[in-house]
């Protein structure tokens, strides 16, 4: 039986992470210009401001924080029957986000030229062009996909920190929730979509606190299996 110490100012990198991603997540809907985008006038009037691209490089660097926080997660689970599902969420994550970014450039940057353009007098049907870039098979496929292995990443992390004893048992349980819930929240109105940015802010601070608060110098007996149960994700 071997031990492992995690370092405290890596589980506290991650803990920082985690708590600006929550934030993130709440100001990329608190901050988006809300307009109805079913109408030209509405689209082009949310796409080209620049709230839209604020808003949504919030989410785009809230995923990279928030997997940058499944690391500090598996750090600190290391050697505990948590460990496997620790490592999961962060192969999760990091596939998750590199298939959720492109789609998300093409929103932030691409439909916001568009309508810039549009706005200055180009001539085209803006609607046509941004359900094109938006509903595109491939972009869209790549776009849900990745949310879901992040959702799947979410979840893993919740069993690695409820399963490890060294961190408060339930505090990966909200943003496994939050991320299990993010393709559903975009068929919602506003306040739907700002409560679930709320929903990740706590939950995402709850986790760094536990984080933060993990006993630093504590040597964790390292365990030869995994708790019981099979691991969630086999594939």
């Amino acid at each position: 039986m071997s031990t492992h110490t995690t370092p405290p100012s890596q589980r506290r990198l991650g803990a920082g992470a985690l708590a600006l991603a929550g934030v993130l997540f709440f100001l990329y809907n608190a901050v988006r210009p809300w307009r109805d985008e079913t109408t030209v006038a509405g689209a082009e009037e949310a796409l080209s401001s620049a709230w839209w691209i604020v808003s949504h490089l919030c989410a785009m660097l809230g995923f990279v924080l928030v997997t940058l926080g499944f690391l500090a997660v598996r750090s600190a689970v290391q050697g505990t029957p948590g460990q496997n599902a620790g490592r999961k969420a962060v192969v999760a994550g990091i596939i998750g986000t590199g298939l959720t970014l492109p789609y998300y450039g093409a929103e932030t940057f691409g439909l916001h030229a568009v309508a810039a353009a549009h706005r200055d007098g180009a001539s085209f049907d803006l609607l046509d062009v941004t359900d094109a870039v938006r509903f595109d098979p491939t972009a869209a496929t790549m776009f849900v996909t990745g949310l879901v292995v992040l959702a799947v990443a979410a979840v893993h992390a919740a069993l690695a920190v409820r399963r490890s004893g060294v961190l408060a048992r339930h505090s990966g349980s909200l943003v496994a929730l939050g991320f299990v819930l993010f393709i559903p929240q975009f068929f919602g109105p506003a306040p739907v979509r700002i409560a679930h940015g709320v929903l990740l802010t706590v939950g995402s601070a709850w986790l760094a606190w536990a984080l933060w608060r993990a006993e630093p110098n504590t040597a964790v007996p390292r365990q030869t299996s995994e708790a019981a149960g099979p691991p969630a994700f086999t594939g």
